[in-house]
């Protein structure tokens, strides 16, 4: 299989067959972790192998990053930003390797490894602005001659577990936005996609070093569940930030409050475009499709659900049977390809088992689905994408299965068709495709999806930088990127400065003494 340039790129970004896993910045801890394996969905090949980090190392990494933080902290948040604009110009230099890296270590397409990287150049440059704009409020105090304002400080350690499916971008969401904060990090990257982190740390600890930051502001410790446990458990870090399945959520969330610390989670989702009786249906099917089939079905906003009007669901059936028709699938890094391989072979078995349990449940395949094999598909993590008509309320339509299988549902009116989008419990991104006013604002009104993220006429995935990035129900509540999500890196103060010659108390209460 062509190369496309991995190895080049590999040795640009500093990554080695053999990479130790937990470091500190520039320097880098030994530990008695065994190896992960980094074996790349496209080909099948061993990329390279990253040394887990133990109790040890991990101990080490959170005494250095508490070290930092002292020091850290009192860098102006200005001259912060600044180092993170720096982050970003190498990012820019870095976009063509890493982006190769993302797509040959994750599966999914050049094009989108690319996106990618511009997401966390998009990130810097946020935080960059961000750096000047960290206010609080002012405000009238009922005392006279006293004066009341709110300001944020930087937290301490902020721990982040990323996933598998944006193993750079996540990161960088929380790691961007908490430096400018005056935060340091420590990253727990998927243990299925660990040499992007190693790559993404080379290029961190570049800029740093050349700044004097100190060391123990950008932290990597390598691993599997474990790893993550410690990082939940650990009361010297006040905040864990955790993108992953429910089931991993709920655990992170119940070990971080029990220590009364601060859990931002990113969940699942089970995202729907409702497709009205008026749909610009080009837009439509571009959507629909594009969102069913990028990243391989494997985003958190990726299309699992199109809910369809009955008057123009044969329509819709008949054109996404004709474009699934056109899918290439194939090496990722071939551009020519619009599909590229599921993360591994654990994850064809899950897309399998889904196949049989719509049939078990009565549903109906349009685009039938399986797994590829041959010539280019040596690695056994490549899929067919399939289509199915189903009932929402069926078993397997509830859950989120992380796989390019695009369910099919009819509807006759715009309120019932928001009961079928609302009725499941995941709360992530949302759609409606339709020119009719008043059904857009009934899907975007307090009675209408309730969703973190609710699109008109654009599908349900991707996110721009600028807005918060979460979800509600068992999505988490989370939110991570743009807007005010800085102030979830920071803790809140109340001051109230009394400037006068005597102590008024507040409600007018007197203690003479």
């Amino acid at each position: 299989m062509k190369n496309f340039g991995i190895a080049e790129a590999l040795q640009a970004l500093g990554v080695k067959k053999s990479n130790p896993g937990t470091s500190t910045g520039s320097k880098w801890i030994k530990s008695s972790g065994s190896y992960l394996e980094s074996v790349s969905p496209a080909d099948g090949k061993l990329i390279g192998r990253v040394q887990a980090s133990d109790e040890k190392s991990f101990t080490k990494a959170v005494a250095q990053a508490q070290k930092a933080f002292v020091e850290w902290r009192k860098v102006p948040a200005p001259k912060r930003g600044d180092m993170v604009r720096q982050i970003g110009v190498e990012l820019r230099k870095q976009k063509e390797n890493l982006g190769k890296l993302v797509s040959y270590e994750m599966g999914k397409s050049y094009q989108e490894g690319l996106g990618e990287v511009q997401e966390m150049i998009d990130i810097c440059d946020f935080a960059v602005g961000l750096s000047r704009q960290l206010n609080g409020l002012t405000m009238h105090s009922e005392r006279p001659l006293h004066r009341m304002y709110e300001q944020y400080h930087p937290l301490g350690i902020v721990g982040i577990i990323s996933a598998f499916n944006f193993p750079v971008a996540v990161w960088s969401w929380n790691s961007m936005l908490a430096w400018v904060c005056g935060d340091v990090c420590i990253w727990k990257p998927s243990e299925k996609t660990p040499l992007c982190s190693i790559a993404c740390q080379n290029i961190v600890s570049k800029v740093f070093k050349k700044n004097n930051v100190p060391e123990g502001v950008s932290c990597i410790v390598s691993g599997g569940a474990d790893i993550g446990k410690m990082m939940c458990d650990n009361e010297n870090i006040p905040l864990v930030s955790a993108t992953g399945s429910v089931r991993m959520g709920k655990a992170v969330g119940q070990a971080v409050s029990a220590r009364l610390g601060k859990a931002l989670l990113e969940l699942g989702g089970n995202n729907a475009i409702i497709i009205t009786e008026n749909a610009n249906m080009d837009m439509a099917i571009i959507g629909a499709a594009f969102g069913a089939v990028g990243t391989a079905g494997q985003r958190c906003t990726s299309t699992r659900r199109l809910i369809i009007h009955e008057r123009v669901y044969e329509e819709v059936k008949n054109r996404l049977k004709k474009a699934y028709g056109q899918l290439r699938i194939g090496n990722p890094l071939d551009q020519q390809n619009h599909v590229g391989p599921l993360i591994d072979k654990q994850a064809v078995k899950n897309y399998k088992e889904a196949l049989t349990k719509i049939k078990k449940e009565g549903g109906n395949f349009l685009v039938n689905g399986g797994a590829l094999s041959g010539k280019g598909y040596e690695s056994g993590c490549y899929v067919k994408p399939a289509i199915a008509e189903v009932k929402n309320h069926f078993e397997i339509v509830q859950a989120e299965t992380f796989a390019p299988i695009l369910y099919l549902i009819k509807y006759r009116t715009i309120e019932e068709a928001i009961d079928l989008q609302n009725g499941v419990k995941q709360g992530l991104s949302s759609a409606i495709m339709t020119t009719r006013l008043q059904d857009m604002e009934k899907f975007l009104s307090h009675a209408g999806s309730d969703c973190g993220i609710a699109n008109v006429n654009i599908g349900t995935s991707g996110a721009e930088i600028g807005g918060a990035f979460g979800g509600e129900k068992e999505t988490g509540g989370g939110r991570e990127s743009g807007s005010d999500s800085w102030k979830v890196y920071m803790r809140r103060q109340t001051n109230t400065i009394n400037f006068g010659e005597s102590l008024p108390l507040a409600q007018g209460i007197k203690f003479d003494l």
